[in-house]
């Protein structure tokens, strides 16, 4: 079935024929006193409610195995914790703050090391030793947007034993698909696209291979950090309309960049392909649209602080994906873990802004866009 049928049939003939399925609170289920077995014992090795919602999420990826965790750093920590201690991540430099912030804090403490590097597609033979385990991978980038080249990292990464990891987050399986392309783990923050309302925290993990399957397994129920039964249950609804809110988000944001190109008191914008025509070729490769993230500069006579608080739609908020428009200022913000050496070695200015794009009417966001540019000048 199409991914837009999935959302939202994925738990069809589910028990007692409920259209929606029934929400499971118990912490505790009661067990067979002869094996001590069943299918349930303890919320945190497993919860109905979860396990719909781990059902719907590997339906969506076409992945054998999908875990729910507590929030999106969850998940990634979850994936981070199959290292073994002395090996060594490459990630991109331009990454998010908060992966950023658990490679420079938490991986010394563990024997970990990470390894930025500015563009994954520079990587060779030569950037790999027998300590590298994992490549982790952001594309589009957080929040410059540039692209890697999943099928090139994975193949070269698979030479050398090292798993590949991405981060979805942006693209969601509805417009970018890197289990198919032979990524070993996909990672999200389904506190983003996935819930698309800004009201609940979730990370999720998906696989198709066994042995990573187990490992998570093991580890989300050892460490404990899983959703809810609540929030999974809200988060299977969510997930119903999906498709639908990124196809409307995706339309603003083309609209919106072709607005900001032609505006004279924007400098530059960022999209999927915007640093040169190899990333724009590699990314309609092997996504199927541009997300709904656009980042831009404004123009030197354009006060940055004087543009936010002129917006009337967007709230200056971190976090995106959801159907209310977000900007943010990812210096200070979404990235402030990072040094400022580090961010301008990932091609972050301190005038670099985050426009995560909601439903709201096209014509309201470009008038809106429109009169807080001019007010700033």
């Amino acid at each position: 079935m199409h991914i837009d049928t999935i959302a939202v049939q994925a738990l069809r003939g589910h028990e007692h024929g409920a259209v929606v399925p029934p929400i499971h609170l118990a912490s505790t289920f009661e067990l067979d006193p002869a094996t001590a077995d069943g299918t349930f014992s303890y919320q945190r090795g497993g919860n109905p409610t979860r396990s719909d919602l781990e059902a719907v999420l590997a339906q969506l990826e076409d992945a054998q195995h999908a875990f729910a965790y507590a929030t999106g750093m969850a998940a990634t920590a979850a994936v981070f914790g199959l290292v073994e201690t002395g090996s060594e991540v490459i990630l991109s430099a331009s990454v998010y703050g908060g992966t950023f912030r658990l490679v420079d804090k938490v991986f010394p403490g563990r024997g970990l090391t990470g390894r930025f590097v500015e563009q994954l597609d520079t990587l060779t033979d030569e950037d790999f030793t027998e300590d590298t385990a994992m490549v982790f991978v952001e594309t589009p980038a957080n929040p410059t947007l540039r692209v890697t080249d999943l099928r090139r990292i994975i193949e070269l990464a698979h030479a050398h034993g090292a798993l590949v990891v991405v981060d979805n987050t942006f693209m969601t399986p509805v417009l970018q698909r890197p289990l198919d392309l032979g990524a070993d783990i996909v990672v999200q923050s389904a506190t983003k696209y996935l819930a698309g309302h800004s009201d609940l925290l979730a990370g999720t993990a998906t696989t198709n291979d066994d042995a990573l399957g187990a490992a998570l397994a093991l580890s989300q129920k050892t460490l404990g950090g899983v959703l809810s039964p609540f929030d999974s249950y809200r988060l299977i609804q969510d997930i119903k309309t999906l498709p639908l809110r990124i196809e409307r988000q995706q339309a603003n944001a083309i609209a919106i960049a072709v607005h900001l190109r032609e505006h004279e008191a924007v400098a530059n914008v960022l999209t999927p392909g915007w640093h040169g025509e190899a990333e724009a070729v590699i990314h309609a490769s092997q996504a199927s649209g541009p997300g709904a993230v656009v980042s831009f500069e404004l123009a030197p006579d354009v006060d940055r602080v004087a543009f936010l608080r002129a917006l009337r739609i967007p709230a200056f908020a971190v976090s995106l994906g959801g159907v209310e428009s977000l900007i943010c200022h990812p210096a200070t913000m979404t990235h402030e873990a990072m040094t400022p050496q580090a961010r301008l070695d990932a091609g972050i200015s301190d005038e670099l802004l985050r426009l995560s794009v909601g439903i709201e009417d096209i014509g309201d966001l470009l008038a809106d866009l429109d009169q807080a540019l001019a007010a700033a000048r």
